[in-house]
């Protein structure tokens, strides 16, 4: 009789910094393999100003199944759901900061699989965020199909009276204040049957301890442009650059009791204005000649294509037409989120991280993305960040095993 392998722990918690976000998965499969973490239905915290649950648009389905492969075709922006549809994970809670709006607040179910169609990850969910980068498809086009629930739970800073100038909040504080959270979301939910959206500590805690327990090993995931956070190409193009390319990367949702063939047709369009957009940065990149401008600009939407050229040679005679295509990508419905923190801000919002994490279990493993060299979160602030969040970490946890797996060109070492 063969028994069950019994879980293992970590003696301390293992911290991995690197800097793109998408690295990180290579030690939540690492932590797997070791049997740390379960093989399926792993629970994920993720703090981030940006969601990171797009999809490789064209990447087969069974890359997943390659580990090698998988970890050469993800990206900061696309790394959660190819772990969903592996079976890997299977629940989800994006805590964002009020600046990072891109997925409507509350619980969303969706199902992951494989479009039987095109063989690629798609999935079910209606919500913008997917449907404007055409990933929609109904559940009966999916093959081995997984259940994701996400959970999107805005975090607010504490209240300046509750900062302090270190982030770091005494014990005695810490537990006055996590007293004070309890009687706080009592007190809400027995007034109420709904769930006010409000960003407190309180609330936070309420969405997500339901679905932690003590004794479930769960990934704390922390990109540090939580914290702050810019849109990089907000420094590379004009207001007026930016305005066209929201005009060309306009995205039409369907409505608000869109059927199934709505849907369909939305995603449909979507795909194809896409691709057309893509096609013509393509051309423009080998030649943006007036032929070449004229020719695409005369394809329906396109018209302020001679504009945008103009515009954009007149500051420099080789423009990245590359660059200028994956600024539009993040043109659709909703821009990239942009606040530069102050410090006073940033320590509210460690504060706040500090007080719900007090109110939940331990997690299994930290993964943390500096997210510093692509500048999504600002290089002047970044390793002052990293420091304050460990700090916390230490505070709750006890000592960390700490890994810094980041290039030796990192912003660590330049800046000043």
């Amino acid at each position: 009789m063969t028994s069950v392998p019994l879980k293992r722990f970590y003696k301390e918690l293992p911290v991995w910094i690197v800097e793109d976000h998408h690295d990180v998965v290579c030690h939540i499969y690492r932590a797997i393999a070791s049997k740390h973490l379960p093989l399926e239905n792993i629970k994920m915290v993720h703090l981030d100003s940006h969601p990171d649950l797009l999809i490789p648009v064209n990447m087969s389905a069974d890359t997943v199944f390659d580990k090698e492969k998988l970890f050469s075709e993800l990206s900061i922006e696309n790394w959660i759901i190819p772990m969903v549809y592996a079976g890997h994970v299977s629940y989800v809670a994006w805590l964002h900061p009020y600046w990072a709006q891109q997925i409507r607040e509350g619980e969303h179910r969706m199902a992951v699989g494989r479009d039987s169609s095109t063989t690629t990850i798609r999935l079910t969910s209606t919500d913008n965020y997917f449907l404007s980068d055409g990933l929609y498809v109904s559940e009966d086009q999916l093959e081995n199909s997984k259940l994701l629930r996400l959970d999107v739970v805005k975090v607010n800073p504490v209240k300046a009276s509750h900062g302090s100038s270190s982030a770091m909040v005494s014990s005695n504080r810490q537990d006055r204040l996590i007293t004070a959270i309890k009687l706080t979301y009592i007190s809400l939910f027995n007034t109420s049957n709904k769930l006010c959206y409000d960003g407190s500590t309180s609330y936070v805690v309420k969405r997500i301890s339901a679905f932690l327990s003590e004794t479930e090993p769960y990934i704390l995931d922390i990109d540090l442009d939580f914290f702050t956070c810019k849109n990089p190409f907000k420094e590379l193009y004009t207001q007026e650059e930016f305005t066209i390319l929201q005009e060309l990367y306009n995205f039409q949702g369907p409505g608000p009791d869109a059927d199934k063939e709505e849907l369909d047709a939305c995603v449909d369009r979507r795909v194809h204005q896409l691709e057309d957009l893509e096609a013509a940065f393509a051309d423009l990149l080998e030649d943006d000649g007036e032929e070449t401008v004229t020719r695409w600009a005369r394809n329906p939407g396109m018209a302020s294509l001679t504009q945008l050229v103009s515009s954009l040679r007149s500051r420099n005679l080789c423009p990245d037409y590359e660059m200028v295509h994956q600024a539009g990508l993040t043109c659709d419905s909703v821009e990239l989120p942009h606040h530069i923190s102050t410090d006073e801000e940033i320590d509210r919002l460690v504060s706040a991280v500090q007080l719900f994490l007090k109110a939940l279990p331990k997690p299994t493993l930290v993964t943390m993305s500096r997210s510093s060299l692509d500048e999504y979160c600002p290089v002047e602030q970044v390793d002052s960040v990293q420091t304050r969040v460990l700090a916390v970490l230490e505070s709750l946890y006890g000592p960390l095993d700490l890994h810094k797996d980041f290039e030796n060109n990192s912003t660590e070492t330049r800046v000043p």
